[in-house]
């Protein structure tokens, strides 16, 4: 038996729903290490410190903002996501028409496959 031809189309359907679930997966683990450090007030030591060593007296009385918020973590995470699932698929798809061309060139890939004993 031989695997002479992946179908593009199908490559990339599968490879899209398998990274948009990872998307998810990613943006879960984001959140439960964002909020273990928060408990942690790992956040709000980077953000003291940040504001210790570029505040001066003249910007004091105007107040900081946080280097590091839910709000910039979560949307870089989403964006760096977005990003891995049009590359994950556009690789997928790319790779499916690359096997089929060197498929036909090399008749494929031989397959043996037995029943279950």
């Amino acid at each position: 038996m031989q695997l002479k031809r992946v179908d593009p189309w199908t490559v990339l359907k599968i490879s899209l729903i398998v990274s948009v679930v990872m998307f998810f997966v990613w943006m879960i683990a984001v959140a439960i290490l964002y909020y273990t450090l928060d408990a942690m007030s790992v956040w709000s030591k980077i953000n003291d410190t940040f504001s210790t060593l570029t505040s001066s007296p003249d910007t004091a009385a105007a107040g900081q903002t946080d280097l590091i918020t839910p709000l910039w973590v979560f949307g870089i995470t989403a964006v760096g996501g977005a990003v891995n699932i049009v590359l994950f698929t556009l690789l997928a798809t790319v790779g499916a028409f690359v096997y089929n061309a060197a498929a036909a060139m090399s008749g494929g890939v031989e397959l043996t496959l037995g029943e279950r004993d």
